[in-house]
This record gives C-alpha cells, structure tokens and sequence, in this order.
C-alpha cells in the first residue's frame, strides 16, 4: 500500500524561462531556433507534441494536420519555432515544390515512421529521401532524429523480436541510402511518455553549449542530497538534466515524472490553496519529492524530481542546498 503525502506552498525561489508555447510573434530569423516535424500522414507527429504538453485527451480526437501548424516556445531563454507538417500527399507535394518556406533555416528534422504501418514504410522512406535532398538544395544539414513511432509496450511484446529486426534493417538502409552527415535513431510511444520525454530532451539541449554545465551542476546536487536519482524538468516536459545511481533508479523516475507532471497539472488547474512546495509520495522503501519553482520574471516553474531509497528527504537541509542550487543554476543560464 503506497502512503502518499502532498504538500503545496507558494516558493520564494525563482529561475529564469521555462519552454512553454506562445502565439506567433514578429521576431528577427537569426534569433529563434526551428525544429521541423515531418513524416507522412497517421505517423503519430502531432502526439508526440501533445504528449510533451500531458494533452492526452486531445489526441484521441485528433484529426490530420493541415498544411504546417507553427507555434513558438521558450526553452532556457532562447526562442524556438516548431514546425508540424501535416504528412498528407497533397502537402508533402507542396513542400517539396516550394522547400525554401517549409525547411529553410531547420536546426532540428524530427522524422516520424509508424512502425506498425508496414504497408507504407517504403512510402515513407521515399519522403525521408525526398526531405533530405531538398536539404541538401538549400544547402542546409540539420541533424535528422527518426523516431520508430508507435512502439507501443503492450503491443511490441507479442512481437518485440520481428519489430526489432524490421527497426535494425531499416536504420541500416537509411543510413546507408541516405549518406547524411548525422542521423540518430529513437524508439517512441505515447503510452511510455519517458521515450519521447527522453529524446527531445537530448536533442533540444544540444542546441545549448551550456548544457553540459548544467548537468555537472544538478550532479554535485544528487550527491550533496545522498539520493539514488534526480531529474529537473521544465513545464513542457524537457528534462535539463539528470543523474541515477543505478538502472533501478533510473527506471524509477523515467516511470514516475509524467504522473507527478500530470498531477501537479490537476492541482493547479483546481487551484487548491498552498501550503508546502513539495509533494512527497512513500512507495515501500521508496521515497519520492517533486518540488516546484515558481519563476519570479514569467511565473513559469521548473520540477525537481528526486529518489532516496529507505530513508525519507531531510525537507529543511534539501531547501538550504535547494537555494543554493538555483543560484549556480540562475547564473550559468544568464551569462
């Protein structure tokens, strides 16, 4: 039997930006960062978007995209434009006829392949093809991450060994026919919200050089808190870094940060009064904490998602080195 324990209250503590979406806005190219979305029609491209964002409920109703939805968001001050576009035969014919509106001045292709959908993988690659030659027109060589959508884990069971081998030949022809500079191969699926989570996270901080700071830096956290894990994640789903103590760890909180996520979603949208800045949740030797940080300039808060095994948080040393923590975290975001 899980103890569950919630506590709320309004933090003192602020950061800097979060990665939220926004309405389009006048903004000059050389400041914003466009990640491009594409794959042909039912491969699951606007559910990845939707599962960032915990809008489960929307995808169950959803309908083909039409044309390119544009949308913005902020992740660590700078500004990206995310491009979905919708993979329907008449607009991929458009796309190509005219590339210089749809993929010019792309930092990130994300390709999305159902990997149920057999009968249109040939179709698909054709595409795949087609979008990185047009790439190649513009003179533009945006890393390429596939995702092998739809890698459902009730139903990859049953078959898990003929999906692999379907994935492996397919990762081998693309490689090899594709002849691009760099192209990275994910395994995805909506009802494990971890893998998409996991992979936009790592490709979306590779467009920030200090990343690599942050990391060291939530790290040297882990290790002053003595716990077996720990995740800081923004509104939007992107982890900013993370460490585990062990695979079991690991699992643990890659399993757990959409329900906290999703939770504190309903909270808020509930709108209970305040109390603690914390939640904290008791599963047999396991004690989890999700901490919330309201920031002072958009009131838009990171997540700290933390593990300690047999021996619950010390709630007042983790605030002291909690305050800490934001101040190294805020500077190394400003400068």
């Amino acid at each position: 039997m899980a103890e569950i324990f919630i506590y709320f209250h309004q933090g003192e503590i602020h950061l800097e930006d979060s990665f939220l979406f926004y309405p389009e806005e006048s903004q000059s190219r050389e400041e914003i960062s466009k990640i491009l979305f594409t794959g042909l029609d039912g491969s699951g491209k606007t559910s990845v978007i939707l599962t960032l964002q915990r809008e489960y409920s929307k995808i169950a109703l959803l309908e083909p995209t039409r044309g390119a939805q544009r949308s913005k968001f902020k992740l660590l001050g700078r500004e990206i434009s995310e491009w979905d576009l919708g993979g329907q035969k008449s607009y991929r014919i458009a796309y190509l006829k005219n590339p210089s509106k749809y993929f010019e001045d792309t930092e990130i292709a994300i390709y999305v392949i159902d990997i149920l959908d057999t009968s249109r993988v040939l179709e698909s690659l054709s595409y795949l093809y087609d979008v990185i030659e047009k790439f190649r027109e513009l003179k533009i060589q945006p890393p390429i991450y596939i995702f092998f959508h739809k890698y459902d884990p009730k139903l990859i069971r049953s078959v898990k060994n003929e999906i692999e081998i379907e994935i492996q030949k397919l990762q081998k022809e693309i490689v090899e026919t594709a002849n691009y500079r760099m192209i990275k191969f994910y395994r995805t699926s909506i009802y494990d919200p971890f893998t998409i989570i996991s992979a936009m996270s790592k490709m979306l901080l590779e467009l920030f050089p200090k990343s690599e700071l942050i990391q060291r830096t939530i790290e040297e956290y882990a290790k002053k808190l003595e716990c077996e894990g720990l995740i800081i994640i923004d509104k939007n789903s992107i982890i900013l870094g993370s460490c585990f103590k062990d695979e079991d760890s690991k699992k643990k909180l890659s399993g757990t940060i959409a329900y906290f996520l999703s939770l504190n979603d309903v909270f808020e949208e509930m709108e209970l009064e305040k109390q603690e800045d914390h939640i904290l949740l008791k599963k047999s030797d396991n004690h989890f904490i999700f901490k919330p940080v309201t920031m002072k300039e958009t009131n838009l808060p990171y997540y700290m998602l933390g593990l300690k095994k047999h021996n619950p948080f010390d709630i007042q040393f983790l605030n002291k080195e909690f305050n800490a923590f934001v101040n190294i975290f805020k500077d190394i975001i400003r400068n």
